[in-house]
């Protein structure tokens, strides 16, 4: 809406411009505005962010509610599971799900992100799930004959929605910092579509000549990335009665 140019637009007679009163943060070496194509790759590193950060505290959330309920053995072997998947570096599964799928689309850099990337919620849940099994209505629920998935879903995740929620604001950061490392090493977002971390990528080889290609991308990350990381301390301020003063 306030770019004036397409993102894939090329115009030879204006390459490597300087920031302008026209190109408000100049262009690339293919002469493309590169405002619209900041605001383009903001769209898909905040998607990234955001859907691979709800679809790891879902997964986990339940995962970590039924492991810390049933307890026993059962608990033992899926958190032993836990450790196994998080030991697995997340760039060996984008690398592998690239070449099974040969495909570096954006529904891949997702799923092989949050593959690995549920193990930190499920933790974190399973601890508070453990705490709030011998609570009063769990019992109570208990003898009413409730079933345990019904517990687990109507009653304990509930509970430990504002652990969970500060943890989404924390991983949000997380999956941005991961998507523009690896579209910068090259298994990211593919041209002619772009991210900060692909727009970073491209302007690293002309950062002495043009550094201010590089310079907005990277701004744009670090500002998202402390923003989102400030809010989730807000909100572990707001949501946790021991921190209230």
């Amino acid at each position: 809406m306030i770019g004036r140019f397409s993102f894939e637009e090329l115009d030879k007679t204006a390459r490597n411009q300087a920031p302008n009163a026209v190109h408000w943060f100049g262009t690339d070496k293919l002469g493309r505005d590169l405002f619209t194509r900041v605001c383009i790759g903001g769209r898909v590193s905040l998607i990234i962010g955001l859907v691979g950060a709800l679809v790891s505290s879902l997964v986990g959330s339940i995962y970590g509610g039924i492991s810390a309920y049933v307890g026993g053995v059962v608990d033992d072997i899926m958190m032993r599971l836990v450790e196994i998947i998080i030991s697995i570096p997340y760039l060996i599964v984008v690398i592998l799900l690239s070449v099974v799928l040969q495909s570096k689309s954006l529904f891949t850099l997702i799923l092989a992100m949050t593959l690995t990337g549920w193990c930190g919620t499920a933790r974190l849940v399973r601890g508070q799930v453990l705490q709030l099994k011998g609570q009063e209505y769990v019992m109570a629920a208990r003898g009413l004959g409730v079933s345990p998935l019904r517990i687990i879903l109507r009653h304990m995740i509930p509970n430990t929605l504002s652990v969970v929620l500060v943890s989404i604001t924390f991983d949000i950061p997380g999956y941005i910092f991961s998507e523009a490392f690896l579209s910068y090493i090259g298994l990211g977002v593919q041209s002619p579509n772009t991210s900060w971390g692909a727009l970073a990528a491209l302007a690293q080889p002309s950062f002495t000549f043009y550094p201010y290609q590089l310079f907005f991308p990277a701004v744009m990350i670090a500002l998202t990335m402390l923003s989102f990381t400030l809010m989730g301390d807000g909100l572990r301020d707001a949501l946790d009665p021991r921190l209230r003063k």
